[in-house]
């Protein structure tokens, strides 16, 4: 191969001094650039001074100019390194505008008054939501709402984990029972809403609600009292993601290697013996994970409460998702919304956080 058609790469001993400075100068001054357009942005919108910019596309493009000298100034400075860098840098800013600035967005707008059927338009009002969410007595109700629903997971998993021991036995038509089992979870919560909580449980014409005059109920109510009305949609919730937690356990318990458990008969384990010397261990990172994730599908719940009960009766099926639902559309109460938003995604980090140590130290290996 001639010396022509070699191969020259940058490395960092190959970048001068001047060709640093101008890199960072560009990453310095795109930054800089960027800071004042959204001070003077910010400024504006506190209503501290009006700069004459009428939407946030000044900042958007600040950030895109600084997005792209960030992305230059890495091949100027680091050389070939750089352009490795290229690879995650682009996406990185990507994530960082969906995520960040939507986040700082909603800050601003959690510590307004900004109500939509008023005329004033949206106003800083300081910590005065937070104020009215410490004094708002539906919102810790439906706080409290969350802490059963999530407790709720505990039988929950029992049943999926339940229903996965016997999909993973020998059983007849064990294909059908996986299919049929799944079918739920196929389903829309919303559809499983009008097609169960608005029709079959209807108390007038609901079959559910005949069969129960049948059977000597002289007025079935499945929505009237507030602890049925909870437990009903529990069991509605429980009905649709009790089979994604049972595929993972299915899933775990097939990856459980048939020696183990010929080894544990051999030795004398069997039934409940086997299961707690043998099975639930070798399932506990799988149970972690499962559990970990229905945590998470569980703070959401608000479209089976909001199509069926709509929160009642008294805020008994309340979720904190489903109040500041109404806050946002029957209210039209944007500021105070996003506040409520703000903190219940605080808290669920912090939870969650907690959560997982915990997870991790409960699957650590024991030596």
């Amino acid at each position: 191969m001639s010396g022509g058609d070699q191969l020259h790469v940058v490395t960092s001993d190959d970048i001068s001094d001047n060709r640093r400075r101008i890199g960072r100068g560009m990453i310095w001054g795109s930054a800089g650039l960027l800071a004042l357009v959204a001070l003077a942005q910010s400024a504006q919108v506190l209503g501290w001074r009006d700069f004459g910019f009428a939407n946030w596309r000044p900042t958007l493009y600040a950030y895109c100019l600084f997005a792209t000298c960030l992305c230059w100034a890495q091949v100027i400075i680091r050389g070939e390194q750089g352009k490795r860098t290229l690879f995650v840098l682009p996406a990185a800013l990507f994530v960082v505008s969906l995520t960040v600035f939507p986040l700082l967005f909603g800050l601003l707008i959690a510590f307004s008054n900004w109500n939509l059927s008023s005329l004033s338009g949206r106003q800083f009002n300081g910590t005065a939501n937070l104020v009215q969410m410490w004094h708002d007595p539906f919102y810790w109700n439906a706080l409290g709402n969350m802490v059963i629903y999530v407790a709720a997971i505990v039988v929950e998993y029992a049943i999926a984990f339940g229903l996965a021991l016997i999909l993973a036995g020998q059983i007849r038509a064990r294909k059908f029972w996986r299919v049929a089992f799944l079918m739920p979870l196929m389903l829309s919560p919303v559809a499983v809403s009008w097609m169960i909580g608005k029709s079959m449980l209807e108390p007038r014409f609901g079959p559910l609600a005949r069969l129960a005059r049948a059977l000597g109920v002289e007025q079935p109510s499945f929505f009237e009292s507030p602890w049925m009305a909870k437990l009903t949609i529990m069991v509605l919730d429980a009905w649709t993601f009790i089979p994604f937690m049972m595929i993972m356990l299915l899933a775990g318990l097939q990856a459980i290697p048939k020696e183990l458990q010929e080894a544990s008969r051999v030795d004398g384990a069997t039934g409940w013996k086997s299961f707690w010397e043998i099975t639930f261990p070798l399932m506990l990172p799988v149970s972690v994970t499962a559990i970990l994730i229905r945590i998470i599908f569980k703070l959401k719940l608000a479209d089976i409460v909001i199509t069926i009960t709509s929160g009642g009766p008294g805020g008994a099926t309340d979720t904190v998702t489903s109040f500041i639902f109404r806050e946002y559309r029957e209210r039209s109460n944007v500021g105070y919304g996003t506040m409520l938003a703000m903190v219940y995604l605080v808290l669920i980090v912090i939870g969650m956080t907690i959560l997982m140590k915990l997870a991790a130290r409960l699957t650590r290996p024991r030596t």
